[in-house]
């Protein structure tokens, strides 16, 4: 459980230190050119990945309850990463690999974020309601509910000249 917690408070500081990551292996291991790659297109799809799977993943209601990721999410997120950092080494001959094979992971975790968020959505429209946060707003073909207090409070203003 432990480690299923750690990736979930993981998630969002990976959305800054993997694109960071990104522009350090530049200068420790590539240098030159390069830099234009991985300021225009590199960083800001790792950054804007991250968020998105982070957004996906803290979506379900299981992850905010528990506050912890699936184990699927681990397996997920520890070869995505993995991938991440090692194209950040920029080894020649591997780096096409790398760089194929962690878009095609980031891609497939896509996909099982919203797999996930819609195995745990399914059923009851409750549910549904709950993984979307409109739990409160009521349907319309729905009663409301007599549980809430309907109080009205009027406060009158009066003129002190009056009194």
């Amino acid at each position: 459980m432990w480690l299923r917690q750690a990736f979930f408070r993981w998630l969002l500081p990976a959305a800054f230190l993997l694109p960071l990551w990104l522009l350090v292996g530049w200068g420790v291991f590539q240098g030159g050119w390069a830099i234009l790659w991985v300021l225009f297109i590199a960083v800001p799809s790792v950054f804007l990945g991250q968020l998105l799977l982070t957004l996906l993943t803290r979506s379900r209601p299981s992850v905010r309850a528990e506050r912890a990721v699936s184990w699927w999410d681990v397996a997920g997120f520890t070869v995505w990463h993995g991938l991440t950092i090692a194209v950040g080494l920029f080894i020649d001959g591997a780096f096409g690999w790398l760089l194929t094979a962690a878009i095609v992971v980031g891609i497939a975790l896509i996909w099982l974020q919203l797999w996930q968020l819609w195995n745990e959505a399914r059923g009851s429209g409750a549910r549904i309601r709950e993984t979307i946060s409109w739990s409160t707003i009521p349907r319309v073909d729905e009663p409301t509910s007599t549980s809430r207090a309907r109080e009205v409070i009027v406060v009158r203003e009066t003129d002190q000249r009056d009194a």
